[in-house]
C-alpha cells in the first residue's frame, strides 16, 4: 500500500491548489515540505497555470513543527529552502488561512505573495514557548509587514492573534467571507486579471527603516523581570531589532545564528519537555477506555474566603454556574465583594471586559443552605483545614448531593479516604486541589481515593481541561505531590538559617536560581501562620531527638505572620520586604541554642541543600507509585510552586545534571545531616544503573 501524499496537486480554472493533507495538523514535516516544493515546480512550468493557492486540508493550515521530528538530525529540503521556493516563483502565490497558522506555518504564510483567511482563525510565532525563536525568516518578515513595535509582541509573547486582528495589521490582505478555497481562487484570479506585480515581503523595508532604537530598549526594560533567566525571549527582540538595522539575507543569516544558539541551549530542551509533559499528564494509564467523564454543567463550592472564592470565579469564568456556601452571611457578603473587586481589577488592567465581568457575575450565587446546592454535577469543599470539619462537611454532602455527583475537596494535605469515609458514596470523592490565588494559579492537582471511580477521575481530569488548568492526578499520602515534597524544601531553608544564613541570603540565592520567590519572601506572602498551625496540629507526632527550627514559631509567637501583619521573616514598607534586626537576633539566638557553629554558606549548597530534598523526595513519591511519571511531578513544580520553566522542572532537572552527581551530593549530606537526607532507593537504582527515571 502506497504511503499517503502529504501536499496534493489540482488545477482549478488556471490557479494551481496545493492541498496540504498531514493530519490532524497539517504540521510541517519532510514529506509537507518537499511536496510544496514540487508543487510550486509544477505550477511555475504549467504554461496552462497562472498563480498558486497554498490551503491546508482539513481543520488547519500550517499549524507548526512536525513534532515526530523533534530531537532527530534535520532532513531535506529544509524549512528556508521551501521559503526560497516561494520567493523564487514567477507566478503569484495566495496563501489560505484557516485553523491556526503557527511557526513554520506562519512563516510560509508571510513568504507567500498575498494571504487571505477566514475570520475564525489564528496565526502566530509560538516558537519562544519551545526555548527557540523563529528560525526561518519569521523575526525578519513579520516585523516588515506589521512594524516592529507589533512584531515584538507576538514573537516575544509567542501568543497567536486572530486572523481578523492580522487582517487590520496587514498581515492578511483579506478575510474571507464563506468557502475558503473559493475565496482565495477568487482573490488569486483578481491578482492575475489585475496584472499585480509580485509582491515579496523581503523588498518591504517602509516598516522597518528609520526606526527609534529606543523601542527596543524599552522592550527589554518591560520584560526583564518576566524573562530574566531566559534566553529565547532576549534573542527574539535581538532578531527583531537586527531587523531594522540589516539588509534582509544579512538579517537572516543572524536569526539563523541565534536560532542554533538557543537550539544548543539546554533550555530548549527544558521548555520541550515541559511541553510535551503537560499533554502527557492527561493520559492516565489504567483507565477503561470507554470511560466517559460526567458533564459538567453546574457547580456549588463550600466556603467564601480567598480559595472559595477563587474557585468560585474559575467555574464563572468557564461559563459555568456555581453556587457559593457558607454558613456566615457576612463571610459570603465578603467573599462576593472580594470576587467582584478581583473582577474589577482585570477590568481595569484590560485584561477582561466589563461584559464578561457583568457575565461572570450572573453566574455566581450564593446560600447559607446546604440543601441549596443539592442539584449541582460538581460540589468542592474549601473549608478550614482541619480533619473533623471536613468531615462534618462531607456527611451533610451525602445527605443532600444528588446521585453521581462528584464530591470534591480541595485539602492540600489530609487523607482522601478518611474524608470520603463520612460519605456512603465514597466513589464520587476525589481531591480537587486547587493552588492560591485560584484565580491565577493554572495548576489543579486531582488526588484519588482508595475508590475514587475511574468515572469520578476522568470528570476532575476533563474539569482542568474546561477550566483551562494544566491538571496532574495524584495518588493520596500526606501532601500528596506537591506539598509532601516541599516539607524537605523548606526545612533545609530553615536549616540554613541556623547554620549560617539570613533570609535575604537564602531567597537571593534561589530566586538567582530561578524560582518567581524564595522560601521566606514566599512564606511572608502566603501567611506564616498557616504554617504554624499545622506544626502545632502535627508535634506530637515529631520524635523529641528530631532536628527540628524553632525560627518561624518564634516569628509567629511575636504575631509576626508576613506581609498581612506588616513583618514576618522581613518587615515591610507597603509591599517593601526589608532584613530586619529582630529577626537576626533570634535567628543567632537560634543557633546558638542549638549550639551549631555559624558558617559562611555558599549559593551553590543553597541551591543543593533547598533543591536536592525535591528530588529525592519526588523519588520516593515515584517509588511508591504516588506520581504517575516524573514528568507529572515536574509539571506539579512548573505551575504550582514557580520553578523556572527554563529548567524543565526539578526531576528534569536532576536527569540533566545527572543522578549520579545528585547521589554523590545527597550521600554527602546524608554523612553530615543524618536520617533527613537518606537517598532514595529509586535515585539509587537508576544513578547507580546510569539511566534517568523512565528506567
Amino acid at each position: 500500500m502506497s504511503e499517503p501524499v502529504a501536499v496534493t496537486y489540482a488545477v482549478r480554472d488556471g490557479i494551481a491548489v496545493l492541498t496540504i493533507e498531514n493530519p490532524p495538523v497539517n504540521a510541517l514535516g519532510q514529506a509537507v515540505r518537499a511536496g510544496i516544493i514540487a508543487g510550486l515546480d509544477k505550477a511555475d512550468t504549467d504554461a496552462g497555470v497562472q498563480a498558486a493557492v497554498i490551503i491546508g486540508g482539513g481543520r488547519t493550515f500550517i499549524a507548526g513543527a512536525d513534532i515526530k521530528e523533534f530531537g532527530k538530525p534535520p532532513t531535506q529540503p529544509y524549512l528556508p529552502d521551501v521559503l526560497k521556493r516561494i520567493e523564487a516563483m514567477t507566478k503569484p502565490v495566495v496563501a489560505a488561512l484557516h485553523g491556526t497558522a503557527l511557526g513554520g506555518g506562519f512563516e510560509v504564510a508571510l513568504t507567500c505573495h498575498w494571504r487571505v483567511g477566514v475570520e475564525s482563525g489564528q496565526v502566530g510565532l509560538p516558537e519562544v514557548k519551545l526555548g527557540l525563536l523563529p528560525g526561518s525568516g519569521g523575526t525578519q518578515r513579520l516585523p516588515r509587514v506589521v512594524g516592529p513595535k507589533v512584531a515584538l509582541d507576538m514573537i516575544v509573547s509567542g501568543n497567536p492573534i486572530p486572523n481578523k486582528k492580522a487582517a487590520e495589521l496587514g498581515a492578511i490582505d483579506e478575510i474571507v467571507n464563506g468557502d475558503l478555497l473559493d475565496g482565495a481562487l477568487a482573490f488569486a484570479k483578481k491578482v492575475v486579471a489585475e496584472k499585480r506585480p509580485l509582491r515579496l515581503v523581503r523588498d518591504m523595508n517602509d516598516k522597518v527603516s528609520n526606526v527609534d532604537p529606543a523601542i527596543f530598549a524599552d522592550y527589554r526594560k518591560s520584560i526583564e523581570k518576566k524573562a530574566k533567566g531566559f534566553l529565547g525571549p532576549w534573542r527574539c527582540i535581538d532578531a527583531v531589532e537586527i531587523a531594522t538595522k540589516l539588509p534582509i539575507d544579512e538579517g537572516l543569516l543572524k536569526e539563523r545564528e541565534f536560532f542554533f544558539e538557543c537550539m544548543a541551549s539546554p533550555q530548549r530542551a527544558a521548555q520541550i519537555h515541559a511541553f510535551f509533559s503537560e499533554r502527557e499528564a492527561t493520559k492516565i494509564p489504567g483507565l477503561p477506555e470507554d470511560v466517559q467523564p460526567k458533564p459538567i454543567k453546574s457547580a456549588a463550592v463550600l466556603g467564601a474566603g480567598t480559595m472559595g472564592g477563587g474557585i468560585a470565579m474559575n467555574f464563572a469564568n468557564a461559563g459555568i454556574p456555581v453556587k457559593l456556601l457558607d454558613v456566615s452571611q457576612e463571610a459570603l457578603s465578603r467573599g462576593l465583594g472580594v470576587i467582584e473587586k478581583n473582577y474589577a481589577t482585570s477590568v481595569a488592567r484590560g485584561s477582561m471586559k466589563q461584559e464578561a465581568m457583568d457575565r461572570a457575575m450572573k453566574l455566581i450565587s450564593a446560600t447559607q443552605r446546604f440543601e441549596d446546592i443539592g442539584d449541582a454535577d460538581i460540589v468542592v469543599e474549601a473549608v478550614f483545614e482541619e480533619m473533623g470539619v471536613k468531615k462534618d462537611v462531607f456527611g451533610k454532602l451525602d445527605k443532600v448531593m444528588k446521585p453521581g455527583a462528584v464530591l470534591a475537596t480541595n485539602t492540600s494535605t489530609l487523607d482522601i479516604d478518611e474524608i470520603a469515609s463520612s460519605t456512603k458514596r465514597p466513589q464520587d470523592v476525589i481531591g480537587t486541589h486547587f493552588f492560591s490565588p485560584a484565580n491565577v494559579m493554572k495548576l489543579l492537582e486531582n488526588v484519588r481515593g482508595s475508590k475514587s471511580s475511574p468515572e469520578t477521575i476522568a470528570t476532575v481530569m476533563g474539569l482542568g481541561k474546561q477550566l483551562k488548568k494544566v491538571s496532574v492526578l495524584a495518588g493520596n499520602c500526606d501532601g500528596f505531590i506537591g506539598n509532601r515534597m516541599l516539607h524537605g524544601y523548606l526545612r533545609e531553608a530553615n536549616f540554613l538559617l541556623e547554620e549560617g544564613c539570613m533570609p535575604e541570603q537564602v531567597d537571593r540565592a534561589l530566586e538567582e536560581f530561578g524560582l518567581a520567590m524564595g522560601p521566606f519572601r514566599m512564606g511572608d506572602l502566603a501567611g506564616l501562620d498557616v504554617g504554624w498551625r499545622i506544626r502545632k496540629g502535627k508535634a506530637h507526632l515529631r520524635p523529641k531527638d528530631e532536628r527540628y527550627s524553632k525560627v518561624a514559631d518564634r516569628l509567629c509567637e511575636l504575631g509576626r505572620f508576613g506581609q498581612k501583619t506588616g513583618a514576618g521573616f522581613y518587615k515591610y514598607e507597603g509591599r517593601d520586604a526589608r532584613p530586619d534586626p529582630v529577626v537576626k537576633e533570634i535567628i543567632l539566638e537560634e543557633s546558638k541554642a542549638q549550639g551549631i557553629e555559624r558558617r559562611e554558606i555558599s549559593d551553590e549548597e543553597i541551591v543543593q541543600r533547598c533543591m536536592y530534598p525535591l528530588v529525592n523526595e519526588g523519588a520516593k513519591i515515584l517509588e511508591e507509585g504516588i506520581a504517575i511519571r516524573s514528568s507529572d511531578i515536574d509539571i506539579v513544580y512548573l505551575f504550582g510552586y514557580g520553578f523556572p520553566v527554563y529548567r524543565g522542572g526539578p526531576m528534569f532537572w536532576a536527569e540533566q545534571i545527572g543522578l549520579d552527581k545528585v547521589l554523590a551530593t545527597i550521600r554527602g549530606f546524608h554523612k553530615i545531616h543524618g536520617k533527613f537526607w537518606e537517598p532514595a532507593k529509586l535515585l539509587v537504582q537508576r544513578a547507580e544503573a546510569g539511566k534517568g527515571w523512565k528506567g
